[in-house]
């Protein structure tokens, strides 16, 4: 029997001996369109059987249950949100903000008969200007705004060595008063240019027989508008109510910071400008000018007139007059005057400190009078109280800590116990869970000054 032929029993199974149906291999692409067009028929033709459903539908009525839940809801989340604001402890210091100037007056005039006769001009490099005032008569102040401005002024008191009076105070007014940028900036660089420079000995080149002194900046800072009373006031919040009088600072106080703070640096080859009162008065004013909002552009401008003006007292003036100066009032503007009071040497960190101990005696009036005294006073407060104002005990927090920057507790047993102490209290007498306001602020930041502390002893 040969091997492809079937068995004796496999021919009698009918499954083995059924012939198999021919089978198409590829199932083409219109049949498939064709059965897919069949179902989407027949779902088709299912859905309106239920005509009942489809006439008792209303659009209206739908409507306005659907706005009705959605009043609901947007009820129910107001009420939500409102209660979690009332126990978020997440609260934001409020914003630091003290509008310093109010309506501007007129500038005062000044007298241009006086720079007819102006002896610069007749310098023989020069020639004779007679000729050129005659042609042109009144226009005396406008020739001279252009040599100011293209840089010919400085170089013809260079060549003189001197510069005259009514020169040097037609110069200092467009300085300060100038509505043209370009004459502004240009009045600026003269006086920088005749100021600073030096000869080989450490001289100046130029001689100067006028000099603006501390009256003629303070009747600048009253034509801007500088309300002086306003360090007294309680308009400390940028939300809290502000005098419909208030125009902002004039474009020109950045000149007035600039020239001050190049008084201060010359003071080691001239004459004092300032006396001592002056420059603590000018001094203050720097200070307190980082508080208005609208001059943050000029803050770079105001931390080197601050460091210039620290470095113009004397040895043995400034410990006297750092206590003067740091007469501020106690609120939420004190901890940005400590931000921008940048610690770069000795004075800038003992004039930091001595503001921070001065807001801390202040407010606490005669019942401090020391570091130790005040630490004493806080150890007394008991923050378990429900009334107790969280605001006031961070403030007081940064205020010690930078208050200590020249007295540091290392160097005082008594004093690291008692700061440790307080810092401690913070931690310990307010709760991780505690939802009043600022709680959580105050524990975080003690907890903080007191590890940083702990490794500084270490």
């Amino acid at each position: 029997m040969e091997a492809k032929e079937p068995l004796d029993f496999e021919k009698e199974d009918q499954l083995l001996n059924a012939t198999p149906r021919k089978r198409r291999k590829v199932i083409g692409l219109d049949d498939l369109l064709t059965d897919y067009y069949e179902a989407i028929n027949k779902v088709v033709d299912c859905k309106p059987k239920n005509k009942s459903f489809c006439k008792g539908y209303n659009s209206d009525e739908d409507e306005k249950t659907q706005r009705k839940k959605e009043r609901m809801l947007s009820k129910f989340v107001e009420n939500c949100e409102k209660q979690v604001n009332e126990m978020n402890t997440e609260d934001e210091i409020p914003l630091w903000n003290q509008r310093l100037f109010g309506q501007q007056k007129s500038p005062p005039l000044f007298e241009s008969m006086s720079l007819s006769n102006c002896q610069l001009l007749q310098f023989p490099s020069v020639g004779d200007l007679d000729s050129v005032f005659q042609c042109n008569a009144g226009q005396e102040e406008c020739f001279l705004e252009g040599l100011l401005v293209n840089r010919w002024l400085a170089k013809l008191t260079f060549i003189s060595g001197h510069v005259e009076d009514s020169v040097a105070n037609w110069v200092f007014h467009k300085l300060l008063y100038s509505p043209n940028e370009d004459i502004e900036d240009a009045a600026c660089e003269f006086w920088c240019d005749i100021l600073l420079s030096k000869d080989e000995a450490d001289k100046p080149l130029v001689s100067l027989g006028w000099f603006p002194n501390y009256h003629k900046l303070m009747e600048a800072l009253e034509s801007y508008g500088y309300m002086a009373d306003m360090f007294d006031s309680h308009l400390t919040s940028s939300k809290e109510a502000q005098p419909d009088c208030l125009e902002g600072p004039p474009r020109n106080i950045s000149s007035w910071i600039k020239f001050l703070c190049l008084c201060c640096q010359i003071r080691s080859y001239h004459q004092s400008i300032f006396s001592k009162s002056e420059a603590e008065e000018l001094l203050s004013i720097i200070i307190h000018l980082v508080l208005d909002r609208q001059l943050q552009g000029l803050l770079l401008t105001l931390n080197e007139c601050m460091q210039s003006m620290i470095g113009y007292f004397r040895e043995d003036e400034w410990d006297a007059s750092c206590e003067k100066v740091a007469r501020i009032p106690n609120d939420i503007n004190s901890l940005r005057i400590l931000e921008c009071i940048s610690v770069t040497n000795n004075r800038s960190k003992h004039l930091r400190s001595q503001i921070a101990l001065q807001f801390l005696i202040l407010h606490f009036g005669e019942k401090v009078n020391s570091h130790r005294e005040v630490l004493e006073f806080l150890l007394s407060v008991n923050m378990k109280e429900k009334g107790c104002d969280f605001l006031k005990i961070y403030i007081y927090l940064v205020l010690v800590e930078n208050s200590l920057l020249c007295h540091p507790p290392r160097e005082d047993l008594v004093l690291t116990d008692l700061w440790c102490k307080y810092l401690q209290n913070c931690s310990t007498q307010i709760t991780s869970t505690d939802w009043r306001s600022y709680a959580s602020k105050v524990r975080s930041k003690a907890s903080y000054i007191l590890q940083s502390t702990t490794q500084r002893n270490c």
